[in-house]
């Protein structure tokens, strides 16, 4: 099982206030045992092909892959143009992942802001729509699209439209399986969600592609009813706090046995470090070992 680490602790850092660069977060990484590293379209300053080999020089000189590109489509906006627009910047994006992961590299895909005037019906018609849109390309570049379980983007507005469980469902059911088109798995989105991550994880095991592993505890004094209440602000809650992976709240013990019951062979991508890389080397070490017991020598 290969695992890759997402610097969500330098995340405004990079995509944000630039105040640091993409190739010195790649540095800092060769101090973890990764074998990949997950990116983010808005840590990218170009598209241009001479700027993203350059990219791919530094993740190769630091022995890193790039196995997955987390990135944040918004196809509930109600403006058909400004759709046609997501779609079109996500099949760039598409391209951006497939030059620097390869083959079978994942490229995130989200249904979208959960805009107060956007049905349940229209949301899922208008999001089935844009990633069918996306398949063939997918197909022919031979990368993958992982529908994420998410909650929020760090730079929109609304949560997610597909954050519950029955509304992730509905969509899933509405995209044909297709080789490249699968999940990416979050417990830890989930729980925010109010879901159950097993129930969730058992649902969808046959499709999943991809998984984050987060974990996450909460501010004392804080609940999670409280917190789901309070999910219109803009990004993640600073009472919900990222920890070392397998000391919160998700049972890892038990997604990893249900993965490895659906012979689960993707990548695991840890968010984590928000407390100093210190303790994204913990969670490395955690699935490692949780890796090698559920996975044997394949770990």
């Amino acid at each position: 099982m290969k695992l890759a680490a997402y610097p969500k602790a330098f995340e405004q850092q990079i995509a944000g206030d630039r105040s640091l660069s993409l190739f010195k977060w790649i540095e800092m990484a060769r101090s973890l045992d990764a074998d990949g590293l997950e990116l983010y379209d808005g840590f990218l300053e170009s598209y241009e092909p001479g700027y993203l080999d350059s990219v791919g020089d530094a993740l190769e000189q630091a022995g890193f892959a790039m196995p997955m590109m987390c990135c944040s489509p918004n196809f509930t906006v109600p403006d058909d143009d400004e759709r046609k627009r997501a779609v079109e910047k996500h099949v760039e994006i598409m391209r951006v992942t497939r030059r620097l992961g390869g083959p079978g590299a994942v490229c995130r895909v989200l249904s979208g802001q959960r805009y107060p005037d956007v049905d349940l019906s229209q949301g899922v018609e208008r999001v089935a729509d844009c990633i069918q849109a996306l398949l063939p390309v997918a197909a022919e570049l031979d990368i993958v699209l992982g529908l994420e379980n998410h909650y929020k983007d760090g730079f929109w507005e609304y949560p997610e439209f597909a954050q519950k469980m029955d509304v992730f469902l509905d969509l899933l059911a509405a995209i044909p399986d297709k080789p490249h088109f699968g999940v990416q798995y979050d417990p830890s989105n989930a729980i925010v969600a109010g879901d159950d991550p097993l129930e969730l994880l058992r649902a969808v095991s046959p499709r999943v592609g991809s998984m984050h592993a987060s974990d996450r505890g909460l501010a004392e004094g804080t609940t999670l009813e409280a917190l789901r209440q309070s999910d219109g602000t803009l990004g993640y809650s600073p009472n919900l706090r990222h920890g070392v992976t397998g000391k919160g709240m998700n049972d890892y013990p038990a997604i990893l046995q249900i993965l490895a019951d659906h012979d689960y062979r993707g990548w695991i991508s840890i968010e984590d470090g928000v407390n100093g890389l210190d303790e994204m080397q913990e969670s490395l070490r955690f699935l490692r070992n949780m890796c090698a017991r559920y996975f044997g020598d394949d770990a």
